[in-house]
């Protein structure tokens, strides 16, 4: 018995599913999706559409169109380049580009560059713009003025970009690297400027504490003088009239408290002095004596 080939249905079945996934595809390929922060360039058998499409769901035609998604967010490009300063000086710097695209200009910029704007336009963009601001400053103003150089750059950029559609944001300078000979006078220099400025503030304090000397000394010698201007003949009478008056209360105290009877030790003439003072008489009083039995 002949083999018919088309009793057996495992051709018909691999071929069904051959235009099953072909239709699949092709239903698959007629939707693109943008997400938030993109845009996308439609291209029609290798010409781009000029006007850009927005998030969300899109269809195209497929085999015929192509969609090319572009980013618009926030970026950043990083370059690096050696150049001279004003003062013939090496220099290397590293800085940093934030950037986006401006959605409008998606399309042209595609056209005109393609995907690899960064390569083609930003870096050579930046290495000029280092170049260019770097000449302008010698070594030792491009770390003083340092704001002053990253806005130089900045502005040089975005006049560089901005025709190409690429808005530059902001510019941030993350390294200056010179050579070695200039680096140490740098540091020599930074060194030389503290030592100079601590002296100068510790000849500032010894002029304040010599000041507050002075000043203490001659506040002193104002109390000094002010206090012997207060001394008046009046002021020394009236004390001495104090002492004489305090030492007369004394006196009369020791009368009042006197029993009337004279000591019986031997007195000295000063003592017999106070004695006759104390007894209101002028005469001296005869010392009493104590006969001495002889054998």
């Amino acid at each position: 018995m002949a083999y018919n080939n088309y009793d057996n249905p495992v051709p018909r079945i691999i071929g069904w599913a051959a235009f099953a996934f072909i239709i699949f595809l092709l239903l698959f390929g007629c939707f693109y999706i943008i997400s938030p922060g993109e845009r996308g360039v439609l291209i029609t058998l290798g010409n781009p559409d000029m006007v850009p499409k927005s998030e969300g769901l899109g269809f195209k035609i497929p085999i015929i169109q192509k969609i090319v998604i572009m980013d618009i967010k926030t970026q950043k490009y990083e370059s690096e380049s050696e150049a001279a300063s004003k003062d013939l000086q090496t220099v290397t710097t590293k800085i940093a580009v934030n950037y986006h695209l401006t959605p409008e200009t998606v399309p042209m910029l595609y056209k005109e560059i393609g995907l690899g704007y960064q390569d083609r336009v930003i870096q050579p963009a930046e290495q000029e713009s280092i170049k260019a601001t770097t000449a302008k400053f010698t070594a030792e103003d491009l770390i003083v003025k340092r704001e002053d150089v990253r806005q130089d750059m900045k502005e040089l950029l975005k006049e560089k970009l901005a025709p190409r559609g690429i808005i530059v944001e902001d510019v941030l300078i993350t390294n200056f690297d010179f050579s070695k000979s200039f680096n140490d006078a740098i540091e020599q220099k930074v060194t030389a400027l503290q030592l100079k400025l601590k002296a100068q503030n510790d000849l500032e304090r010894i002029k304040i504490e010599a000041e507050q000397i002075t000043t203490k000394a001659g506040a002193e010698a104002e109390a000094l003088r002010l206090k012997k201007q207060s001394i008046t003949p009046e002021l020394v009478q009236l004390s001495q009239i104090e002492v004489q008056s305090k030492a007369l209360d004394i006196q009369k105290l020791a009368i009042e408290k006197w029993n009337g009877q004279v000591p019986s030790t031997l007195l000295s003439n000063t003592n017999n002095g106070m004695f006759s003072f104390l007894l209101g008489q002028n005469q001296q009083v005869t010392p009493v004596t104590t006969p001495v039995a002889t054998s």
